[in-house]
């Protein structure tokens, strides 16, 4: 068996969170309705699960990991995990339609990994190539597939009907499970990838506590007024905008690379 096929396989664990997550909606359908949050009863008991999870487990690791990583070398990690991402986001470029946007992020890709030590600096971003995250839920909406009711994912946080299913393919998709044919080796560099995504979003989620009258009404309205903006954006504009973010300069997509606090508060929540 080759490396691909031992990849492939090995998305098994995968495949069964996608089984979960089907029960999981079928489970929230059965909650009572209601025009604005139908599955209102469900969200709340898994946003208050997911937040005692993040307080008990991912806050804290990721705390410790801030603290005690210099600021260099996350960012070298946070360049590292988002080089990879851009390779994902290619593909939905593509799928899109977006072929202009698709070769820029080829280009990004390419020159980070041999001129960027495999992605560790982002040397692509003073050249003008931009940053811009895509995933299989906005190929979705660009493909015409309604966003559906608002549903808090387990673990993953703040979703829809349409994306909960397409963030279990961008799982399984990760170009990460490709890193190594060891599952430990795997398993330590996916874990390491989301530690330190929650350090990134430590001081929003510390803003969050602090406004938020309740947290989850505030999550949920921000998450889906972010996500319109995108949905928006690549499915009438045409593109998701070729331009620095405010926060990063790290380039950003559409709506994010104008995201408000608040807008940032509805990715924070998710441990």
């Amino acid at each position: 068996m080759n490396f691909r096929s031992e990849a492939i396989a090995s998305r098994g664990p995968w495949r069964a969170a996608a089984l979960l997550l089907a029960g999981t909606l079928l489970l929230g359908g059965c909650a009572t309705r209601d025009p604005q949050d139908p599955l209102q009863p469900y969200n709340r008991a898994m946003f208050a699960f997911n937040r005692n999870l993040d307080k008990v487990v991912m806050k804290p690791v990721a705390t410790g990991y801030r603290n005690i990583t210099p600021k260099y070398v996350r960012e070298g990690v946070s360049n590292f995990y988002g080089n990879l991402e851009d390779v994902w986001s290619v593909g939905n470029d593509f799928l899109q339609g977006h072929v202009a946007l698709g070769f820029n992020g080829i280009m990004r890709v390419g020159v980070n990994t041999v001129f960027g030590l495999f992605g560790l600096i982002d040397v692509a971003t003073p050249m003008g190539l931009y940053r811009h995250p895509n995933g299989f839920g906005l190929t979705l909406a660009r493909w015409g597939v309604p966003s559906g009711p608002y549903f808090v994912m387990p673990f993953f946080g703040p979703s829809t009907l349409r994306d909960a299913p397409a963030t279990v393919v961008d799982l399984i998709y990760n170009p990460v499970l490709d890193l190594s044919s060891n599952v430990s080796t795997r398993n330590q560099l996916i874990a390491m990838h989301y530690i330190s995504l929650r350090a990134s979003l430590l001081s929003t989620t510390d803003l969050l506590d602090q406004i938020a009258i309740d947290p989850y009404v505030f999550t949920r309205d921000a998450y889906l007024q972010r996500r319109h903006a995108q949905v928006e954006a690549v499915r009438h504009t045409g593109i998701l905008a070729m331009e620095p973010s405010d926060d990063s300069g790290a380039g950003g997509a559409g709506a994010e690379s104008a995201q408000e606090p608040a807008s940032e508060a509805s990715q924070a929540a998710k441990p």
